[in-house]
């Protein structure tokens, strides 16, 4: 897909996620996701990919809520490996076999569309995240209900340091994320390769 849907354009959750139940209808099993998140982490930096091992949901919806078609799974999702580990160990290696730097972390999704206050990045640090970003997470879930396994990797886009916090410079953000496809494009297509 080009793009997705997010929950600050003013979409439900079952619009963001109905994406991946077509997926799942045209015989999709595995899903590589990607997004731009900002770098909580003070040791990630500007353009680094990081992968997504584990992450916090502080979206204020979910997309399984409402009636649930048993076909699709058990509503009830168990969410303790979301981020398939075999998926995730093939995009190791391959990050490895292209010699593109590949670092790990945990990503927290937020409702957006404004950016955070300092006091929120030290919020958000403090319960475990590494990045934040405004999307992934709605379609993981979905991902894991019905079936399909999943990795996401992360282009960090700008810095989240409370105590050095500049005005964000959206522009910015769009020319690092756009920056970061040349090999992330090469690491999917690996990925995809040794699937």
């Amino acid at each position: 897909m080009q793009g997705r849907f997010h929950y600050y354009e003013g979409y439900s959750m079952q619009q963001i996620t109905f994406p991946i139940r077509v997926m799942k209808a045209l015989g999709v099993q595995s899903l590589l996701l990607s997004n731009a998140a900002g770098g909580i982490n003070k040791e990630f930096k500007k353009t680094d990919l990081v992968l997504i091992d584990d992450h916090i949901n502080l979206l204020p919806d979910n997309p399984l809520r409402g009636l649930n078609d048993p076909s699709f799974g058990n509503r009830f999702v168990d969410m303790c490996a979301p981020y398939n580990i075999e998926l995730n160990k093939k995009m190791s290696e391959a990050a490895t076999y292209l010699s593109i730097p590949l670092k790990k972390g945990i990503y927290v999704a937020v409702a957006g569309p404004n950016l955070e206050t300092r006091s929120e990045y030290r919020y958000l640090k403090t319960i475990g995240a590494d990045m934040v970003g405004m999307s992934t997470v709605p379609e993981v879930i979905v991902a894991n209900h019905i079936g399909i396994r999943c990795a996401a990797v992360s282009v960090i886009t700008d810095e989240c340091d409370p105590d050095n916090l500049m005005p964000a410079d959206i522009s910015e953000i769009l020319r690092v994320a756009a920056g970061a496809d040349k090999s992330l494009s090469k690491l999917f297509l690996d990925v995809i390769l040794r699937i």
